[in-house]
């Protein structure tokens, strides 16, 4: 690697008792940044090159790197950079939504290697989870067709769907009441022999896009999520925050007035759903993003008064982010077409005055991100990779900060 680049990681701890928390900062320093030499990872993680060679032959050991060809820098030694082996984990994720389910498996670097869908009747889990376990069952064989190692390397199944999680006696439709009430990680687990974790659409968006996508290296960031519903999905301080029952960023819910007769949650007037109500759309029609595309390229008048409607609310919900979170951008992601989503986004602007508004900055305060209707799936997927190799114990990183 060029000396005058800036390797992006977070700092080790030379102390005792911390070396699988120097492994994973060793594993994201590579992610981050594509080969590093020893030296490299050394003087980017603050460890002994003592600790660093120990680490890398574990990691060959355990096949999730491998050594490249020797380069010469200058007039000094050659080196030996190393990368991640793509091979060397997978895992799979699944978007669980109101009217179909996607599935999908990605290697240690996120990338996709096979994926599927299906329909799922409404709200009715008991048969939903039947179609689900069938899907994931595919998707493995296609995986296993792919590398013969997959199912050794299997480190566990994500599973994304809207939230909240966990409300009392909830009826809302908008949040599934049925699939909440049901035993789905218990079912998912015993069907599938995974370990299954849980999490917020808006949060899997952000997974998403942390892995590969506008968040990546970004350490402070919020993913706006405009799908059925509306999320925000929290990267603070480089890592996901989901807050103490998986529900954080729920801004979807927050009320656009004070609370009265009049009072109307931000998702219910911004949101995928709100749009269907408009247009008298059917979200569970197999074309619906192509007839929404559609309408936004022919320049529908009621697609776009619905456009300047949500970009006005969402405009406020920028300026409730900015001013709680400080983030270095909020990126707008969404399950609808590109063409509609930069719409929005352009709609969006100018932003209502902010403490983010400043000179200096280096990312935008608003940018759009991904739009792929499979970035919920990606990032469920991305979760359990995460959770397996990330630096995650917070109280112990020395993390270097980036200026926005």
């Amino acid at each position: 690697m060029d000396d005058i680049s800036p390797i992006r990681a977070k700092s080790g701890t030379n102390q005792e008792g911390t070396s699988a928390h120097n492994r994973r900062v060793m594993i994201e320093a590579l992610r981050l940044n594509g080969a590093l030499s020893r030296a490299d990872l050394a003087r980017a993680t603050q460890l002994t090159k003592q600790a660093v060679s120990n680490i890398i032959e574990d990691l060959e050991s355990d096949g999730l790197v491998v050594a490249l060809d020797a380069v010469r820098k200058g007039r000094g030694q050659p080196s030996t950079p190393y990368r991640l082996v793509p091979e060397g984990a997978f895992a799979i994720g699944l978007h669980i939504d109101r009217h179909l389910t996607r599935a999908v498996a990605v290697d240690l670097m996120g990338s996709v290697l096979a994926r599927a869908e299906a329909n799922l009747p409404f709200d009715e889990p008991s048969k939903g989870v039947e179609i689900i376990l069938e899907l994931i069952a595919g998707v493995r064989r296609d995986l296993a067709g792919i590398s013969s190692q997959s199912e050794k390397r299997l480190v566990g199944l994500g599973v994304a769907m809207p939230g909240p999680f966990g409300l009392k006696d909830s009826d809302d439709k908008w949040m599934m009441p049925a699939w909440q009430k049901f035993p789905l990680l218990e079912t998912l687990a015993k069907g599938t022999g995974l370990n299954v974790g849980l999490q917020n659409d808006a949060a899997a968006c952000a997974t998403a896009e942390r892995i590969v996508g506008a968040a990546h290296g970004v350490d402070h960031a919020v993913c706006l999520y405009v799908g059925y519903g509306i999320g925000a999905g929290l990267i603070l301080n480089g890592e996901l925050y989901s807050g103490g029952h998986g529900n954080a960023g729920e801004i979807g819910m927050a009320l656009l007035a004070p609370a009265g007769p009049g009072s109307t949650p931000l998702e219910h007037r911004a949101s995928l759903a709100s749009l269907y109500q408009h247009l008298g759309l059917n979200p569970a029609d197999s074309d619906i993003y192509e007839q929404m595309n559609a309408l936004v390229l022919a320049e529908d008048a009621k697609m776009m008064a619905w456009i300047d409607g949500a970009a006005h609310d969402l405009r406020w919900s920028v300026h409730l982010i900015e001013t709680i979170f400080d983030p270095q951008t909020v990126i707008l992601t969404s399950g609808a077409p590109e063409a509609l989503a930069r719409r929005l986004v352009e709609a969006m602007h100018p932003l209502l005055p902010s403490i983010a508004d400043r000179p200096a900055r280096m990312l935008p305060r608003l940018q759009l991100g991904t739009t792929d209707p499979w970035s919920i799936a990606l990032g469920a997927a991305a979760a359990p990779i995460s959770r397996a190799f990330d630096p995650l114990f917070s109280a112990i990183l020395k993390t270097r900060s980036a200026p926005a």
